[in-house]
């Protein structure tokens, strides 16, 4: 994977939009059923909005009725990091991008097979390339 992707608020205020800032740098949460991946099946992969990472396949996209984008794995165990979320009086698995840091959203262990995780992601935290009719 590339380099580490590091920047101050004010470069990523720059190019992101508010929304974005507030979900991928600051940890906001868009609520639930307005991002603009949620209800979306375009065939492609997805990817950190901040640096580009590509984290999520529609392969592994599934509607898991919360009102996010939702993921049984990511790409590549490689490409996210996971740490213990202990705001709002509740433990939680928040899930960052691993090149830039940016917060995408939280894993739950109560996806379906084969992994059983529900990689409940923002969509503001995500960008999308769509699958080339020719690309496998």
């Amino acid at each position: 994977m590339a380099d580490k992707v590091v920047k101050t608020d004010e470069e990523w205020k720059a190019m992101l939009t508010p929304e974005q800032f507030e979900v991928a740098r600051r940890k906001g949460t868009e609520r639930a059923f307005t991002g603009k991946y949620w209800d979306f099946h375009d065939q492609g992969v997805y990817l950190c909005v901040c640096c580009g990472n590509e984290l999520f396949t529609s392969d592994t996209k599934y509607d898991s009725g919360c009102g996010w984008p939702s993921f049984y794995a990511p790409l590549d165990e490689g490409r996210i990091a996971k740490e213990a979320d202990r705001s709002y009086g509740m433990t939680r698995t928040e899930v960052m991008c691993s090149r830039c840091g940016a917060h995408l959203g939280h894993v739950f262990d109560d996806g379906p097979n084969p992994t059983g995780l529900r990689f409940c992601m923002n969509s503001a935290s995500l960008s999308f390339t769509k699958k080339e009719s020719g690309d496998k």
